[in-house]
């Protein structure tokens, strides 16, 4: 798998931000066949950092209405990337 398809997006949610400034941890969306050793390696070389600790898990497709249809909507695969002391990634406010 190629190390540019891996990493697709960041998770801004409260609690990732909360986990971002107490606890040095991000929350990335990643492709769902990609293993933890090709996320450590993705992310080391797309942002420069030192990663610790990469833990996955996939989220399952939760049940969706609009009006009198019923859908689902996609599952994924998060990782949460705990990185080195004194090592941060800077997000754009509005990806």
């Amino acid at each position: 798998m190629e190390l540019f398809n891996i990493l697709q997006r960041p998770v801004m949610t409260e609690k990732s931000t909360i986990s971002q400034e107490m606890q040095n941890k991000y929350t990335l969306q990643v492709s769902s066949k990609a293993t933890k050793r090709q996320i450590k390696k993705a992310v080391e070389l797309a942002f420069k950092v030192k990663v610790v600790r990469v833990n996955t898990l996939n989220t399952k497709s939760k049940q969706k209405r609009m009006g009198r249809f019923v859908g689902k909507s996609t599952p994924w695969k998060k990782a949460i990337v705990t990185l080195a002391e004194g090592n941060n990634i800077e997000f754009i406010a509005n990806y």
